[in-house]
């Protein structure tokens, strides 16, 4: 009877405590109970030989003994299962890939701890009970058990990091992907992932916050259209956005977002003309007044030519350039000097590859040689400032030649010649207008010329490359434009 009344209390000991668990009532999966939980539920058949052993019971009792371990191993295995699936059970402001991701990160830790705590077991524990009698098979079944518990919290929790984080590129994701097979190196390697998916979690709930703090401000609802100019060698492809994740943040805070359409290797005159075709198309569309412009690299000299040359300054409220060579780039200087028959060569099969692409009129030879310290001085002399039309410009670097494997080599070339610089254009370079400083990150990597328009859709640490537009949107509402 005695017996059958701890069963009885067990059984509804544990079906509460689950469905307490399942409406969110209770947590099972909180930190210190796991903490129990792992350093004891690896050696569940160990215990269970303890158990079966060294528990006298009557015959009759048998059954009763074995229906209580039976619900023990139950309830066990639902805490398993709950954290390999769901590890994380916080509500959190953060979408299902972040939940998946931070849940691996949780995993990872699990197992390292696992780990960790197994060893001290093996090492100190067995010598405890060294004097207590276990079966060969028992122990290896017991050893395979806590290998297993610990490989799947491991191996589940860089998956879920691997395949969720965003700031992991493809080659990081490789190198972890081979170096976690490698003992005691691998545990660098996971706390390294877990420190990834902390900074990305971090980053992406502070974006929630900021995002619902002003979801009804319209922050870049500016008095005037924005006109998004890309710089050389790209065009404005629709399902590939030169600009990365900074038009739809724009367009999400009241920004009505237009692009220049230019072409990817026009010269400077052939692509001011189509973007003063595109901007009086938005001004008889929309019924605005003017524009604001938004250009980086050589989309800030195509646009300075057309508010000057093209008579568009009554149309043109601000324009705002990122990282443009207004006064030419020295390696460019460098490179022009090869021989001319060399270098027409690779300009026709660069304007052949892009007329494949889209370009109606690519001229490499002459939009290359306008990068030209000569060409640049000649060009600024010519293309005066329009009076009514607020320039203003912003310039980038990069912190060394490993910044960014992309520019490392016109990096250097630009760091002898012209000092520092975004792994293309120098500080000096990039000035033009009221100029309003130099985009730095903390980390090591600085902010090269791709990643000030997102080039990669990555975050970097101490930069956030889509709030910086943002604000740069923003305070040209607050100006009036």
């Amino acid at each position: 009877m005695v017996l059958f009344m701890e069963i009885f209390t067990l059984t509804i000991l544990i079906i509460s405590i689950i469905c307490l668990d399942i409406s969110n009532k209770v947590h099972i999966l909180n930190k210190k109970i796991m903490c129990i939980y792992l350093t004891f539920a690896p050696h569940i058949f160990l215990l269970g030989y303890f158990f079966s052993e060294y528990t006298k019971v009557g015959q009759e009792q048998v059954i009763g003994k074995w229906i209580i371990l039976v619900e023990i191993i139950f309830f066990i295995f639902y805490v398993w299962l709950k954290i390999n699936i769901v590890p994380n059970t916080k509500k959190q402001i953060v979408n299902t890939r972040l939940k998946i991701m931070v849940g691996g990160k949780r995993l990872v830790l699990y197992g390292l701890y696992v780990t960790f705590v197994q060893v001290l077991i093996y090492l100190i524990g067995f010598k405890v009970v060294q004097d207590i009698v276990i079966p060969k098979n028992i122990f290896v079944i017991d050893t395979i058990i806590m290998l297993m518990t610990t490989i799947t919290l491991l191996a589940n929790g860089m998956l879920r990091i691997l395949c969720t984080s965003r700031r992991l590129s493809i080659v990081k994701r490789y190198i972890v992907a081979v170096m976690v097979f490698i003992p005691i190196i691998n545990i660098f390697i996971m706390l390294y992932a877990c420190h990834i998916a902390k900074i990305e979690y971090d980053h992406e709930c502070y974006k929630v916050i900021n995002n619902e703090a002003r979801v009804d401000s319209e922050v870049c609802k500016t008095r005037y259209p924005l006109v998004l100019v890309h710089g050389v060698g790209f065009r404005d492809l629709k399902y590939i956005n030169y600009w990365g994740r900074i038009p739809k943040e724009l367009i999400r805070n009241g920004a009505t977002v237009y692009y220049g359409n230019q072409e990817a290797w026009g010269t400077v005159e052939y692509n001011a003309q189509d973007i003063k075709e595109k901007i009086l198309e938005i001004i008889e569309e929309t019924g605005a007044e003017k524009v604001n412009i938004i250009a980086h690299s050589k989309g800030g000299l195509d646009a300075r030519y057309m508010v000057s040359k093209l008579d568009m300054g009554n149309y043109v409220a601000s324009l705002t350039m990122v990282s443009t060579p207004h006064r030419g780039c020295k390696f460019v200087d460098v490179v022009s000097n090869m021989p001319n028959k060399l270098y027409k060569g690779v300009s026709k099969l660069f304007d052949k590859y892009y007329r494949v692409l889209g370009d109606k009129n690519p001229d490499f030879y002459t939009a290359s040689s306008q990068f030209t310290t000569h060409h640049s001085k000649k060009f600024n002399e010519e293309v005066k400032d329009v009076d009514g039309v607020y320039y203003q410009s912003y310039a980038t670097i990069v912190k060394n030649i490993y910044s960014d494997y992309v520019v490392a080599i016109p990096y250097i070339l630009v760091k002898l010649t012209e000092g520092e610089n975004d792994g293309l254009v120098s500080i000096n370079s990039a000035k033009w207008g009221e100029f309003k400083g130099v985009l730095r990150s903390k980390s090591r990597r600085g902010i090269s010329h791709g990643d000030i328009i997102d080039l990669r859709r990555d975050d970097y640490k101490g930069f956030d490359v889509i709030e910086k537009y943002v604000e740069i949107i923003s305070n040209l509402k607050n100006e009036g434009y």
